[in-house]
């Protein structure tokens, strides 16, 4: 397997920010459903998705973020981050919310900035220069 130089300090936080970016987002959905707020409640009334649901949704969300910070862990909640964003945009796309991009964007940022700031994830999917 090659071996990556090492990340450049500007490499390294410009995925950082990358990264920061759809973990803030994620962990404070994550807060406003904990605390079932009354927006959240609204928002899961129109998706169709029984109340029950919002704490262990937030929970899922809470441990995603968790798993994709920890440095050793991180390709894994990239993975686990994919999935829960996919799901996002699946239901915003079936009740037609207009808002639909922004989990697809969240999860192109969270795998680039993985992939800027992790030279094992560079290692498993080199970019060739032509």
């Amino acid at each position: 397997m090659p071996i990556s130089s090492p990340v450049s300090k500007t490499t390294l936080w410009i995925g950082r920010v990358m990264s920061a970016l759809p973990v803030l987002l994620v962990l404070f959905g994550s807060v406003v459903k904990l605390m079932k707020t009354a927006s959240v409640i609204e928002g899961f009334v129109r998706a169709g998705v029984p109340e029950r649901l919002i704490i262990p949704v937030g929970i899922i969300e809470l441990v995603c973020v968790i798993v994709y910070v920890i440095p050793q862990t991180a390709v894994l909640g990239a993975i686990l981050m994919t999935g829960l964003l996919g799901g996002a945009t699946i239901t915003n796309l079936r009740i037609g919310d207009p808002t639909y991009p922004m989990p697809v964007v969240l999860g192109m940022l969270a795998w680039g900035g993985l992939f800027l700031r992790d030279t094992r994830l560079r290692d498993l999917i080199p970019i060739r220069k032509m």
